[in-house]
C-alpha cells in the first residue's frame, strides 16, 4: 500500500509537467510551420555561401519586406509600360537568339517543357514559343496571362521533375540563393538543363538581393547538377551565361539513398 501511495505523487507530477509543456511544444510547432511557409529574415551582412564571391545585401527586416521591394519594381507602371511596348520586340529578338544557340548546342529542343523564372511580362516565354518551344511558361510574383503565372521562385508552384529546361536572368534577385537553386533542381527532370544569365563584372541593379563575383558559388549550390557551359553574353546588363545539366540518374540515386 505504501509503495502504491509513493508512486502516486510522482505520476501526478509527471502528468502536470506534460500539461505545462504541451502548450510550449504546440507553439514551437506553429513557429516551425510558419517558418516553412515564410523563410526567416536573413541576419544583417550574413551570406548564404561561405565564399566571398556571393554576398547577400543587407537591409531586409523580413521576408515580406523583401517581397514588397521586388513588387515595387515589378508593379512600377513606367517599367511595365516600357516592357510591354518599346522593349517588347527588342528583348524577344535577343532572347530568341540565345535560345536558338542553345538549340544548336542540343541544350534545348522543340519538345522541351520549359520554364522561365522571374519572367515579368514574359518576353522570354514569347521568345521560346517563336523558336518552336511551344510548351513554355513563366513565373513571377505578378502574373501576366497567358505567358506568366503567379509564383515565388523560392518555392515554385510545380511538382517535382516537371521541366526539361529552365531559364532565369534574375538570380541576383534571390534573397535565398540556396532555395532558388534547390527549387530549380527539384522541378527539373533528370538530365534537364538550367541556364542562368548573371552579372559577374559589375554590380546588379538596386532591386538585387545578392551580388555574385564568380561562377564558383553556383557550382557549389547546384549539388545535383554539373556545369556544362560558361560563356560571355550581352544580356541586358548581364554578362555571363552559365549552363547546368541535372544528373540524368538523379531519380535512381534518390530512390537508392531513400
Amino acid at each position: 500500500m505504501k509503495a502504491t501511495q509513493s508512486k502516486s505523487p510522482i505520476f501526478k507530477y509527471f502528468l502536470i509537467s506534460i500539461f505545462l509543456t504541451l502548450p510550449l511544444l504546440l507553439l514551437l510547432l506553429l513557429f516551425s510551420l510558419k517558418a516553412a511557409v515564410h523563410p526567416p529574415p536573413l541576419p544583417q551582412n550574413v551570406a548564404l555561401s561561405e565564399s566571398e564571391d556571393l554576398r547577400i545585401r543587407p537591409g531586409y527586416s523580413s521576408y515580406d519586406a523583401y517581397i514588397q521591394r521586388q513588387l515595387n519594381k515589378t508593379l512600377n507602371p513606367k517599367l511595365r509600360t516600357t516592357w510591354t511596348t518599346r522593349d517588347w520586340d527588342r528583348k524577344i529578338q535577343v532572347f530568341a537568339k540565345f535560345f536558338d544557340d542553345l538549340k544548336r548546342k542540343k541544350l534545348l529542343s522543340n519538345e522541351s517543357k520549359a520554364l522561365c523564372i522571374g519572367a515579368r511580362v514574359g518576353q522570354e516565354v514569347e521568345a521560346l514559343k517563336r523558336v518552336g518551344v511551344s510548351d513554355s511558361v513563366g513565373i513571377d510574383l505578378v502574373p501576366y496571362p497567358p505567358l506568366v503565372i503567379e509564383g515565388d521562385f523560392h518555392r515554385q508552384p510545380f511538382d517535382d521533375e516537371t521541366f526539361d529546361f529552365e531559364f532565369s536572368n534574375v538570380f541576383d534577385h534571390a534573397l535565398y540563393p540556396d532555395k532558388f537553386v534547390m527549387e530549380i533542381e527539384r522541378t527539373l527532370k533528370p538530365g534537364g538543363v538550367c541556364v542562368l544569365h548573371v552579372a559577374l563584372s559589375k554590380r546588379a541593379d538596386k532591386y538585387s538581393a545578392n551580388d555574385l563575383f564568380s561562377v564558383k558559388p553556383l557550382v557549389k549550390l547546384f549539388k545535383r547538377s554539373e556545369m556544362v557551359r560558361v560563356r560571355k553574353v550581352d544580356g541586358f546588363g548581364l554578362d555571363t551565361e552559365v549552363v547546368f545539366r541535372k544528373n540524368p540518374l538523379d531519380s535512381i540515386l534518390v530512390t537508392i539513398v531513400s
